[in-house]
């Protein structure tokens, strides 16, 4: 079946039923803001964090998927369609992943993971270095799949732990190169990857978490009454998110792709600058949409301790994470991005030492904060 592998030659296109796997992960994104929502405590914060860690993952290793294995063969669009239906199955699970969706959401999210590798692994014979390379990492989805499937049948405090079991060896995985007994442990070479595709899919991630967060902002308006507070709040909102997609996307996702896509040894950067580090863009938005929800339902009177990490901790991680991807790509230290993590970590710390300011207030800071770094970015 060597028909079925994408030909490396030139920046392949994004095709239309990748972006199509995508519109579940629509869902899932929104699912996981509202679960934090809903559990604005330090367990609940963890516990989402854990979910993040799952749903990044799953799309993320179909992303190296569909980099190695054209998705218009019948085949493979078969086995991105079966994933798609698992995914969905996962993301409708999320909100009760911790109570009685705990084995339904394990269940599904070893079928999609353990599958897919599968067919990686075992489908094609013309490049044995890929072949082997895929068996790999099909070997190390077994015993992660173990630990999810446990912590399925596991009461509420072993899954968590359990859980967490399962996230490290997802994401040492990689990290160690599947050391894995008679197969050996990858290279770097061997994750032979068109840079251009991956930048571009991880581009389009990073696109649904801001999408979501301007669905929250503008359904959460739209059920409060309109006065002044209520509209500063959700411009401001409005304003933090086109900040967050000026500081990605106004010069440095392009220059980003181009890095990549001339690399030599692109399944290096695949793997330090979009596998991992894009993860924190990811949660930084979806704790900023949390926040912009929080602000815009009561924009007045004195911030709680959920709405002060929020509203300013999401950006925080989110510039955090831009800061370590620049680095990643351009082994450079953006002064202005680290100086705005600074300022923000400092106010929340104030904030939380009783400095009491409005929600209103802490909005407008993020958006001065993030649109300094928006108007000074290169």
């Amino acid at each position: 079946m060597t028909g079925v592998l994408r030909p490396h030659r030139g920046h392949q296109r994004v095709t239309f039923v990748e972006l199509f796997f995508d519109l579940v992960y629509v869902f899932a994104v929104t699912q996981l803001s509202h679960l934090l929502l809903g559990h604005l405590t330090v367990a609940g914060a963890l516990q989402t964090t854990l979910l993040l860690f799952a749903v990044w993952w799953a799309w993320m290793y179909t992303t190296w998927f569909c980099n190695w294995f054209h998705p218009d063969q019948r085949t493979v669009r078969l086995v991105l369609v079966g994933a798609m239906l698992a995914s969905l199955f996962m993301s409708a699970t999320l909100p009760h992943a911790f109570d009685e969706h705990g084995l339904a959401f394990a269940v599904s999210y070893t079928v999609l993971q353990v599958g897919r590798n599968a067919f990686a692994a075992f489908s094609q014979r013309g490049d044995a270095n890929l072949r082997i390379n895929l068996q790999r990492v099909f070997a190390w989805s077994l015993p992660a799949a173990a630990l999810w499937i446990a912590g399925g049948f596991a009461d509420h405090g072993t899954r968590a732990l359990l859980w967490f079991l399962a996230v490290l060896v997802d994401y040492a995985a990689p990290a160690l190169r599947y050391p894995t007994p008679g197969l050996g442990r990858s290279t770097v070479a061997d994750w032979n990857i068109d840079g251009g595709h991956m930048a571009e899919r991880s581009q389009l991630f990073v696109m649904i978490a801001l999408g979501e967060s301007i669905l929250v902002t503008g359904a959460t308006f739209g059920d409060q009454p309109f006065h002044f507070a209520s509209v500063a709040a959700f411009v401001l909102a409005f304003a933090l998110s086109v900040g967050l997609w000026w500081i990605y996307f106004d010069r440095g996702a392009e220059a980003a792709a181009a890095r990549i896509g001339a690399d030599d040894q692109p399944g290096r950067l695949a793997r330090s600058a979009y596998t991992y580090l894009h993860l924190l863009l990811v949660g930084g938005i979806i704790i900023s949409a949390v926040g912009d929800e929080l602000v815009i339902t009561h924009p007045t009177g004195h911030s709680s301790v959920a709405t002060t990490l929020t509203v300013l901790g999401g950006p925080a991680l989110y510039l955090a994470g831009h800061t370590l991807f620049k680095f990643a790509v351009f082994d450079t230290l953006p002064v202005t991005r680290l100086a705005a993590v600074g300022v923000l970590v400092v106010l929340m710390v104030l904030a939380l030492l009783h400095v009491l300011l409005p929600p209103l207030a802490l909005v407008a800071i993020a958006t001065v904060v993030v649109g300094a770094v928006a108007a000074t970015s290169r």
